[in-house]
C-alpha cells in the first residue's frame, strides 16, 4: 500500500476574487490498479483567510507521483451517475485533465458564495448615486418637491437626453470590463466575457455561447420618475460592478441590455425594440414609426440623428440569450399594501394598443341642428364611456391616453378625433372576445347613430401593439425565489419563516416589460420591489434606497444562481458526448 501526502491550494479562491481560505493536509492512500482511493483532512496553519468570503471547495493542485492515480480514478467515477450528482451538488473540483472552456473545467460559485456577493453589493454600492446623478443630468423635470432629487423626468426615446443617458451607460459598461455593441434598433449589449469563452468549437467559430442577460430601458414618459426602466439597468451595472470588484469568473458571458423606447411614449409601440429582437415586430415598420407629437420624425431618422443606428442586427438568432432577468419597481399597490419587500413574478398580463380614428363632418356650431351633426367628437366620447363602463363589468382595464381633435377651432363642430385605446385583462382570449363582441360592433353602431339625419360617422381602427398574456420560465422564477429568500433572510438573522412572509409569489405584472418579448425566445423573469402608493408614470413615482439595493442583490443572485444551473446543464451535456 503506498501513501502519499499533498497540499490543497487555495489558488481557485484567489483567482475568482473570493479570498483565500485554510488550506488542508491531504493523505492519499492507493491500492495497485487503483481499485481504492481514500482522503483524509487536518488544517494547515497561518494560511490567511477572508471571512467575508467563505468557500468550501478548495481546488487540488499537486505535482506528486500521485497524480495519475488520482485523476484515473476521477475518470473512472466522473461519469457515474451517483458521482455526478455528488460534484455538482456539493462544490464541484474541476478534474485535473479538464479541457480549458470546458464545463468541467469550471467551478462555479457555491450557494455561500453568492450570498456572500450579494452582501457586499449591499455595502459597496452606487445604485442611488447613480439613479439620481444620471437622472439630474439627463432629462430631470416637473419638480414636486425642494429636495435636490425630488424631480420627476421627461427622457422620451432618442431625444439629446436619452443619448447623453446612453453615452454615459456605454462608458460606465467599457469601465467595468464590458465589450458594448449597439443593434439596428439601438439596443445597447454590454457584456462581460465568461469561462466557457475560451471552450474550443468543432467548427473553429469560437462563438461563445448564449449569455446571461440583466436588461431594462432608460427611456422615461414625458411626465414620469426616476425608478421606472432606470432602476434596472442600474442594477445590472451594480451587479456588473461586483463581479469585477471582486474578480469572479461566471461560467457564461453575463451583462446588461439597454432595450430603445420601451416606454412607447414618443414612438407609438410600446417594447418596440425587444419586440424587433423576438421576431414579433418587423424591423421597417419600427424603423417607419413616426413620433406621436413634434415633425413627425421617424425612429430610424433619430437613431441615425443621435448616433446609435447599429450595424449589428437586431434579432435572437443573431444574439441569443441564455436568459433575461428584469428588475423593475412594481407600479401597483399589491407590495406595499401587503407588507412585502420582492416579489417573484410569474407572467405578464395581455394587452394592446389601437389608435381609433372617428370621422364626421365639420360644420358652424351656431347655425348647425343637433339632428344634422356628425359630430366626431360626441361620437368618440360616446365609445369611450361605453368602453370604460363595459370594461369595468367584464374585469378588464380600459385607459384612453392620447385624444387629438381636427380641427380645433372653438366654433367649428369637429370633424376629425383620433384617440389611443388601452384594454388589459389576465387573459389573450377574454381580452380578444372584448374587443370582437362588445367594443367593435358597439362603436360602430355609435357612429352610425351620430349625425344619421345628415351625414353618419364612421370608424376605423389601427392595431399599435398586440401582446398576449406570457408566463415566464420555472427556472429563472425558481433562481429569483430563492435569491429573495436568501436576501431577507439574512435581513432576518436567519429567520427563514419570517423571510418567506415578506416575499409575494407568483405575481402578474399588469404592465408590459421587454420581458414580455424576451420571455418568447429565452427564459425569462422578473423581480419586483414595492412603489411608493402604487404610483408610477408620475413625477413623484418613488421606491427607497434601501428597496432599490435589496432589488439589486437579488438581482444579483438569481444571475448567479441561473449561471450555476445552466453551468450544469453544460456540464452534464458534455459528459454524455463524452460517454457516447
Amino acid at each position: 500500500m503506498i501513501a502519499q501526502t499533498m497540499r490543497l491550494s487555495a489558488s481557485r479562491l484567489a483567482t475568482r476574487g473570493l479570498g483565500i481560505r485554510p488550506a488542508l493536509a491531504v493523505t492519499v492512500t492507493s491500492r495497485p490498479h487503483g481499485r481504492f482511493l481514500s482522503l483524509s483532512s487536518s488544517r494547515l496553519q497561518n494560511t490567511p483567510v477572508d471571512e467575508d468570503f467563505p468557500h468550501h471547495s478548495p481546488a487540488i493542485t499537486t505535482t506528486t507521483p500521485i497524480l495519475e492515480t488520482l485523476q484515473a480514478a476521477r475518470r473512472r467515477g466522473r461519469y457515474s451517475k451517483k458521482s455526478r450528482t455528488t460534484d455538482l451538488n456539493n462544490n464541484y473540483t474541476p478534474p485535473l485533465d479538464a479541457v480549458p472552456g470546458s464545463a468541467s473545467s469550471h467551478s462555479p460559485l457555491t450557494h455561500a458564495d453568492i450570498s456572500s456577493l450579494s452582501t457586499f453589493l449591499k455595502c459597496h454600492n452606487q445604485l442611488a448615486k447613480n439613479i439620481h446623478d444620471t437622472c439630474s443630468q439627463f432629462g430631470a423635470a416637473h419638480r414636486w418637491g425642494p429636495g435636490e432629487n425630488e424631480t420627476g423626468m421627461n427622457r422620451l426615446a432618442l431625444t439629446d437626453a436619452d443619448k447623453a443617458a446612453r453615452d454615459w451607460f456605454v462608458k460606465e459598461a467599457r469601465g467595468l470590463g464590458c465589450e458594448v455593441e449597439v443593434d439596428e434598433m439601438g439596443n445597447i449589449w454590454a457584456i462581460r466575457g465568461g469561462v466557457s469563452d475560451s471552450r474550443p468549437t468543432e467548427d473553429g467559430s469560437g462563438k461563445m455561447l448564449p449569455p446571461v442577460m440583466m436588461g431594462s430601458h432608460l427611456d422615461t414618459q414625458p411626465r414620469g420618475g426616476r425608478y421606472d426602466g432606470v432602476l434596472g439597468v442600474m442594477a445590472g451595472l451594480e451587479a456588473l460592478r461586483v463581479l469585477k470588484e471582486r474578480d469572479i469568473k461566471t461560467w457564461r458571458p453575463v451583462g446588461v441590455v439597454c432595450w430603445t423606447n420601451e416606454e412607447g411614449a414618443r414612438f407609438p409601440v410600446s417594447m418596440v425594440s425587444s419586440g424587433v429582437w423576438a421576431g414579433e415586430i418587423p424591423l421597417e415598420k419600427a424603423h417607419s414609426l413616426k413620433e406621436v407629437a413634434g415633425e413627425g420624425k421617424t425612429m430610424m431618422e433619430e437613431l441615425e440623428r443621435i448616433g446609435y443606428l447599429g450595424d449589428k442586427k437586431c434579432s435572437y438568432e443573431e444574439m441569443p440569450m441564455a436568459a433575461h432577468f428584469e428588475l423593475h419597481i412594481e407600479q401597483g399597490p399589491v407590495l406595499e399594501a401587503r407588507g412585502k419587500k420582492v416579489g417573484v413574478v410569474r407572467g405578464s398580463q395581455a394587452y394592446k394598443w389601437f389608435t381609433v380614428e372617428v370621422v364626421g363632418k365639420e360644420a358652424h356650431t351656431g347655425t348647425t341642428p343637433y339632428a344634422q351633426r356628425a359630430d366626431a367628437f360626441m361620437a368618440a366620447n360616446s365609445m369611450i364611456h361605453y368602453a370604460r363602463w363595459t370594461g369595468e363589468e367584464q374585469d378588464i382595464l380600459v385607459s384612453v391616453g392620447v385624444f387629438q381633435v381636427f380641427p380645433g377651432s372653438v366654433n367649428t363642430i369637429p370633424g376629425r378625433v383620433k384617440f389611443s385605446l388601452d384594454i388589459r385583462s389576465s387573459s389573450t382570449d377574454k381580452l380578444a372576445q372584448f374587443e370582437e363582441r362588445h367594443l367593435r360592433p358597439k362603436f360602430d353602431s355609435i357612429a352610425k347613430n351620430m349625425g344619421a339625419n345628415s351625414q353618419p360617422c364612421s370608424v376605423t381602427w389601427q392595431e399599435d401593439t398586440n401582446s398576449p398574456a406570457q408566463l415566464f420560465d420555472e427556472g429563472c422564477c425558481k433562481a429569483v425565489k430563492e435569491s429573495a429568500l436568501s436576501v431577507l433572510a439574512a435581513e432576518c438573522d436567519g429567520n427563514m419563516e419570517k423571510a418567506m412572509g415578506l416575499v409575494k409569489y407568483n405575481m402578474i405584472s399588469g404592465a408590459g416589460h421587454d420581458s414580455v418579448h424576451t420571455a418568447k425566445r429565452c427564459r425569462t423573469s422578473m423581480i419586483f420591489v414595492p412603489s411608493k402608493g402604487g404610483l408610477s408614470h408620475h413625477p413623484e413615482e418613488f421606491t427607497s434606497e434601501e428597496d432599490c439595493v435589496r432589488g439589486a442583490q437579488v438581482l444579483l443572485e438569481s444571475v448567479l444562481r441561473f449561471d450555476r444551473e445552466v453551468w450544469r446543464e453544460d456540464y452534464e451535456r458534455e459528459r454524455e458526448t463524452a460517454v457516447e
